[in-house]
C-alpha cells in the first residue's frame, strides 16, 4: 500500500473524527436532530477505529505483511468480485419484491421509492457494463 494512500486515509479518518465531534456538540447544544447526533457519533467511531487500524498498520510488520497479502491475493480480489455481484442480484430481488409487497399494502410511495431504486441499479448495471466491455 503506497504512502499517498495512507496519508490521504489518515487525514480522511481525521477528517471523520472532526466532522462527528461537530456534529455529536451540535446535538448536544439542541441544533440538531437526533439523526445528526447519531450520524456524528457513527462518524466519529469510525475515524477512530480507522486512526487506530492505521497506527497498527504502521507499527507492526507482521500486521502490515498480513493485510498486503489480503489486498494483492487474487483471490480475494475474485471473492469481492462475486460479493458485489451477489448483493446487486439480491438487491435486486428484494427490492423488487419489496415493490409488490408495499403496493400490496397500500404504500405506494415506498412501492414508487422501491421500483424507482431497482431501475436505477438496473441503469447502473448497464452503464458499467459498457463501460468495462470498452475497457476489457
Amino acid at each position: 500500500v503506497c504512502d499517498m494512500r495512507q496519508d490521504k486515509r489518515l487525514f480522511f479518518s481525521i477528517a471523520w473524527v472532526i466532522i462527528g465531534a461537530i456534529l455529536i456538540g451540535l446535538g448536544f447544544a439542541g441544533k440538531v436532530d437526533s439523526y445528526w447526533n447519531g450520524v456524528g457519533t457513527g462518524l466519529f467511531c469510525i475515524g477512530i477505529l480507522q486512526i487506530l487500524r492505521f497506527r497498527r498498520f504502521n507499527k507492526n510488520t507482521a500486521y502490515r505483511e498480513k493485510v498486503e497479502i489480503e489486498i494483492n491475493d487474487e483471490r480475494n480480489h475474485f471473492i469481492r468480485g462475486k460479493a458485489w455481484a451477489w448483493s446487486g442480484y439480491l438487491f435486486i430481488i428484494i427490492a423488487g419484491l419489496g415493490t409488490i409487497g408495499f403496493k400490496i399494502m397500500g404504500q405506494d410511495m415506498l412501492s414508487l421509492a422501491a421500483s424507482y431504486s431497482v431501475c436505477l441499479m438496473l441503469c447502473l448495471y448497464w452503464i458499467s457494463y459498457y463501460v468495462l466491455r470498452r475497457k476489457y
